[in-house]
């Protein structure tokens, strides 16, 4: 995912998490806040209950993965928090991109298709 894509500063995750609502699935937990700009900024986040840093990177690495499938769909304007669970890390791909989808889907920031 580019740069311009992510969540950089500390701050901006900790607005995110104070701020934004959040969504839950037993592999991922999705917090949204609107962000009032013209891109959609995804930040990935696993916590040392998640494993070692071998498997706290393979988390990170699937969700930015499946991030980056769904990035199109996604409105513009929006800053997403992922943040990986422990049993991610045993999870299969197409789980965790079912998992985003489902979640997304419930936080309402996928763009309706119909309207392009």
């Amino acid at each position: 995912m580019k740069r311009r894509f992510r969540l950089t500063k500390s701050t901006d995750y900790q607005r995110v998490r104070r701020l934004g609502k959040s969504y839950a699935h037993p592999l991922i937990v999705l917090i949204a806040l609107p962000n009032g700009e013209t891109d959609t900024h995804w930040g990935m986040v696993a916590g040392k209950s998640v494993g070692g840093a071998v498997q706290r990177n393979r988390a990170k690495r699937l969700m930015r993965s499946a991030g980056d499938n769904v990035r199109n769909q996604v409105q513009k304007g929006w800053d997403l928090v992922l943040i990986a669970r422990q049993p991610l890390v045993n999870a299969e791909f197409d789980q965790v991109q079912n998992a985003l989808d489902e979640l997304l889907q419930r936080a309402r920031v996928l763009r309706d298709l119909n309207d392009e």
